[in-house]
């Protein structure tokens, strides 16, 4: 009887425990990203001279509006109190757009390359993870570590949680468990990082991709940027640290 009773109690602790637990489907994510600025430079002479008319980082904040399964990141503004970012290190920041349709797996993104926008529609890219028991809080919620390589080499820290069930992330990044609310990657010196969290009157009416003309898959458009390059380079000879650059900023553009 006595084992009934406590077979009883505990049913209804466990039915308790999930009945409380709150899955959020909907909201805004506030991202802070900070970009080691100096370091994103690589250590030519050329880039040694300008480093000392840069600030050491770039902090801006993006928002990532999430509903029904797809999503929507976008630059919304640079952190002025901690040094105005320069003109040149902006980059169309401001056009770039990431939409993704988790449901039908596709990606439609924007992005403003060498000063002309390109639009990128592809399969949402698929990232191999492994995760790890590590975990700390971000924004009010416990994430667990997660450790995955993007653009075939560049590897990427991340924090997720499952209590957010899309399967999303800032910029490209996705693919875990649930929401990635941190994100680190070492070679680009970046960190994304959730601030806050918005469920009450989302705006669902933006999470939709730009329309265009015309539309690159990631191949085509690796290959635009790599012809791109070769005719800016043609008639120089490029040492190792100029090669690691432009291998940077090419991660940084399908990033």
């Amino acid at each position: 009887m006595k084992h009934s009773i406590f077979c009883l109690f505990t049913l209804l602790f466990i039915s308790t425990k999930i009945n409380a637990q709150q899955f959020i489907t909907k909201g805004t994510i506030e991202f802070e990203v900070i970009t080691n600025v100096k370091k994103t430079m690589g250590n030519s002479s050329w880039a040694e001279m300008l480093k000392d008319q840069m600030p050491t980082f770039k902090t801006a904040y993006y928002n990532f509006t999430f509903a029904d399964n797809k999503s929507f990141y976008k630059f919304d503004h640079y952190d002025e109190k901690k040094g105005r970012v320069p003109e040149n290190l902006r980059r169309g920041e401001d056009e770039n757009e990431w939409y993704n349709d988790f449901t039908a797996g596709q990606a439609i993104n924007q992005k403003s390359m060498f000063g002309t926008l390109l639009n990128l529609k592809d399969s949402i890219a698929n990232i191999n993870w492994k995760i790890s028991n590590e975990s700390r809080m971000i924004a009010g919620f416990n994430c667990r570590k997660a450790v995955g390589k993007i653009l075939d080499s560049v590897y990427v820290f991340a924090f997720y949680t499952d209590e957010i069930t899309i399967s999303g992330g800032p910029c490209n990044i996705n693919g875990l468990p649930g929401m990635i609310m941190g994100v680190t990657i070492p070679r680009l010196y970046v960190s994304m990082m959730a601030t806050k969290l918005n469920v009450n009157n989302v705006k669902e009416s933006i999470i939709k991709p730009t329309l265009s003309k015309k539309y690159y898959t990631e191949k085509e458009i690796n290959a635009i940027i790599n012809k791109r390059i070769k005719d800016d380079f043609a008639n120089q000879e490029m040492d190792e640290d100029t090669k690691n650059w432009i291998n940077q900023m090419i991660w940084v553009t399908l990033l």
